[in-house]
């Protein structure tokens, strides 16, 4: 994958958490405890998503002549 690539897919993932970032917000505000739970689980797996694809465009970029 080249790094233009893991950045798209990056741009993705970040378009991903806003929205289930949006999302904890408003069963913050309905006080639903389960599933502001499991939107906390997937922004902390997006999150690392993110950092992986990051990380994985840096490398390609600093391998690239």
């Amino acid at each position: 994958m080249a790094a233009e690539e893991s950045l798209q897919r990056a741009e993705e993932l970040l378009a991903k958490l806003e929205e289930t970032r949006a999302d904890l917000e408003r069963l913050s505000e309905s006080e639903d405890v389960d599933g502001a739970i499991e939107a906390l689980t997937r922004l902390s797996e997006l999150a690392k998503e993110v950092e992986a694809e990051l990380q994985r465009a840096r490398r390609e970029a600093d391998a690239a002549p």
